[in-house]
């Protein structure tokens, strides 16, 4: 992922910030009692040549990603949405192709986010939303990730977007635009758009990356949270920031948070994997949780998840 990309990180202060101000309270006044914590953890790809013999068996063939995939992760950043509606058949094999505690998460077709500006999109948006639905248990979130150039300026746009938004279909927000984090008399815009996505029950993303820590906003709007973490080659300070969203996750359990879907991407996302390893370990530790680790293949037997 390209977007807040940095050479030198060198400079950069990744301690997280504080939590927006409604953080909590929405995941206090939201959550239901008793519901334990999902936890989806993976990646933004399933087509990794370099992945074949370490994460995947040996001579695994391309038709053959998807499977084994899912059988080391338990959740996709589905990224091909954003580019084309799958047909349904297309549907069908990923669906037959993972267990059912998988969850895929489609990114909203770029047509409608970036060329339309989430105008004039009715139909584009029903045929978006009919093939995803087909998904069924398999769908997890969907994401909306706003371009660069959507400023506070089209609020009004996005909140008829998400008031027409199907609602059986759940979705979450991406913002990037750098005037949404801009205070004035102290208010940003992004306070007044995480207002109407709270009142519409949609939950934003939240992306942790060296070169933009302003939409490292921390704000959850529903007891959701969906994060994308962008590392950088397993620097320590991937190992270190882990470390911290962690402790912060920790809070939102004890805080009513639900369901969270944490995305691993690193440079050409071939040392994803190791950084999950890493999370889910941590995870376990602290959350006191039993989630699966992915596991390394050998030549000489073949790799269970543990």
């Amino acid at each position: 992922m390209d977007f807040g990309k940095l050479i030198d990180i060198s400079k950069v202060n990744f301690a997280l910030p504080p939590d927006h101000h409604h953080t909590l309270p929405n995941l206090q006044k939201l959550h239901r009692q008793p519901l334990a914590l999902e936890v989806f953890v993976g990646c933004p790809v399933w087509s990794c040549e370099e992945w074949v013999g370490k994460w995947y068996p040996p001579k695994t063939q391309s038709k053959d990603f998807l499977r084994h995939y899912a059988q080391q992760f338990n959740t996709i950043e589905l990224n091909t949405t954003h580019y084309r509606i799958p047909d349904f058949s297309t549907i069908d094999k990923w669906r037959e192709s993972t267990p059912a505690t998988f969850r895929f998460c489609p990114k909203i077709l770029q047509t409608i986010s970036h060329t339309q500006l989430l105008q004039n999109a009715d139909l584009l948006t029903n045929a978006f939303c009919e093939s995803v639905w087909e998904l069924r248990d398999h769908l997890g979130i969907c994401f909306l990730q706003l371009p660069p150039y959507f400023a506070p300026d089209k609020l009004h746009i996005l909140e008829n977007f998400v008031k027409n938004f199907p609602t059986q279909i759940p979705l979450a927000i991406e913002f990037r635009h750098e005037a949404w984090f801009i205070h004035k008399k102290g208010i940003a815009p992004f306070d007044l758009a995480s207002q109407i996505l709270e009142n519409e029950q949609i939950s934003t993303v939240i992306c942790d990356v060296s070169g933009r820590r302003d939409v490292l906003h921390q704000c959850l709007t529903t007891t959701t949270a969906v994060v994308r973490f962008v590392g950088n080659s397993l620097h320590l300070t991937d190992y270190q920031r882990i470390d911290e969203w962690i402790q912060r996750i920790r809070l939102w359990q004890e805080n009513g948070l639900e369901k969270l879907y944490f995305f691993m991407h690193e440079p050409d996302n071939v040392l994803s994997p190791e950084l999950v390893v890493y999370f889910i370990t941590q995870m376990n530790k602290v959350c006191l949780l039993k989630l699966q680790k992915p596991a390394v293949y050998t030549q000489n037997a073949q790799a269970k998840l543990f």
